[in-house]
């Protein structure tokens, strides 16, 4: 299998990697980004890339792959609906439009968030906009598209996010999270399940399109 993956630099990119890269039938995996993950393995290549809707310089090495992760985003906080926009649809669709062209036998899965508006019509900016790149993913002839909507997300091994709500949020209740799991599974995932998920579900494809927790959860059984 060979592996595409955005956004490897983030809480969520990080632990797929990581999955991706212990995976015995993963051949390659190449990230995309604005920058390297600093990580070196056998199996890895960077791909640092500054403008992250014009890939026209790099599809020659945007072939022949049998998936791709989409794992890169930002949160809404302080963002016009314009600008969010920008950077989770627009940089999602150039991604995803450039290769289903390319890898029309693709599995491509995106990871959206609990609680997307697939009606665009919502009062909440954030999931309209998740909602709006959802429903333009699933019109594109890949393969198979498998959306995901991750809520409460452990992080093992030592990953951190990126964004330093996110990061203040973990550093006081983190420790209260793998309690949560036990209780709630269908509530809380781990960094590790998101990866191994994405990687079944290349392996064996699914019956939903659009995945919630429990559905995450059971693809990584």
């Amino acid at each position: 299998m060979k592996v595409l993956l955005f956004g490897a630099t983030g809480m969520v990119g990080q632990g797929v990697l990581r999955e991706c890269l212990q995976a015995a039938d993963v051949e390659t995996v190449v990230t995309v980004g604005r920058s390297a993950t600093g990580q070196h393995h056998a199996k890895l290549k960077e791909i640092v890339h500054t403008d992250l809707v014009d890939y026209r310089s790099l599809e020659s090495e945007l072939q022949g792959f049998d998936a791709c992760f989409f794992c890169l985003g930002v949160s809404s906080a302080g963002l016009s609906e314009e600008a969010y926009s920008r950077v989770s649809y627009d940089v999602t669709l150039a991604a995803a439009q450039t290769l289903v062209r390319l890898n029309p036998q693709m599995t491509f899965i995106y990871v959206s968030g609990a609680g997307t508006d697939s009606s665009e019509k919502g009062r909440t900016m954030w999931a309209r906009v998740k909602g709006r790149t959802e429903n333009a993913l699933q019109r594109l002839p890949f393969k198979a598209v498998f959306l995901f909507r991750p809520g409460v997300i452990q992080p093992l091994h030592q990953l951190q996010s990126k964004t330093r709500s996110y990061r203040i949020f973990y550093s006081l209740f983190g420790a209260l999270l793998p309690l949560a799991r036990r209780w709630w599974p269908n509530q809380v995932l781990t960094t590790e399940v998101i990866g191994v998920a994405m990687l079944n579900l290349v392996r064996h494809g699914g019956s939903k399109a659009v995945l919630e927790t429990k559905d995450i959860n059971a693809a990584a059984q």
